[in-house]
């Protein structure tokens, strides 16, 4: 999921050099499915966790009003808290994935090169289509994140099974361990290419 991606097939126009002319070349628009990455559930915690904090400082006297419903319904386990909890991370990830892509600009730009997504006429109707095949991702993203995060509290709390990792920190070590991957593999690829011209030079000496 975190590597996953929705590529649109996008068509530039051909191009015309002297009397010969060039077919116009074809690539990919990748739409991540978890744009928003960690960030979602970070926020969602820290706002959940702010009436805590604050009931926390109220220390001394019998707990009523709002520090008893705060304990009672928004402390961590707590069904409330597990709704308003994927209910914000739903937000931020539809938040978060408008201001990381903006299909009108995407849009625009592709009809300032000239450029075509297969099927859409430039323009309105591409940012239309951007912004549909945006929201639907962003679903799935979101709903990936929510299960993530949202089985760690459940199996903590309400079946009181030692789960260390939550959500976010599951999430956390996915992406740092994907990153480390991929700069090995470049590492090792350009070590790789290194040692091949570093051969062909020596063939071409002899």
């Amino acid at each position: 999921m975190e590597k996953s991606q929705r590529k649109l097939i996008v068509q530039y126009p051909r191009k015309q050099v002297g009397k010969k002319i060039y077919a116009g070349d074809s690539t990919h628009l990748p739409i991540k499915i978890n744009v928003s990455g960690v960030i979602p559930p970070i926020f969602a915690n820290a706002l959940l966790l702010f009436p805590a904090t604050i009931a926390g400082f109220s220390i001394g006297g019998e707990v009523t009003g709002w520090r008893k419903f705060v304990e009672s319904y928004l402390s961590q386990g707590k069904p409330l808290y597990l709704i308003l909890y994927i209910l914000f991370i739903m937000f931020f990830c539809f938040f978060y994935s408008t201001i990381v892509f903006n299909p009108e600009e995407t849009a625009e730009n592709l009809r300032k090169n000239g450029a075509v997504i297969i099927g859409r006429r430039p323009g309105n109707q591409t940012k239309e289509y951007l912004q549909y095949i945006l929201t639907r991702i962003t679903v799935i993203g979101a709903s990936y994140i929510a299960i993530v995060c949202a089985v760690p509290e459940v199996l903590t709390h309400q079946f009181s099974m030692p789960f260390y990792l939550g959500g976010t920190s599951i999430l956390i070590v996915i992406s740092v361990v994907l990153d480390l991957s991929s700069q090995i593999q470049s590492h090792l690829l350009s070590n790789k290419y290194a040692h091949l011209m570093k051969k062909a030079n020596m063939m071409r000496r002899r």
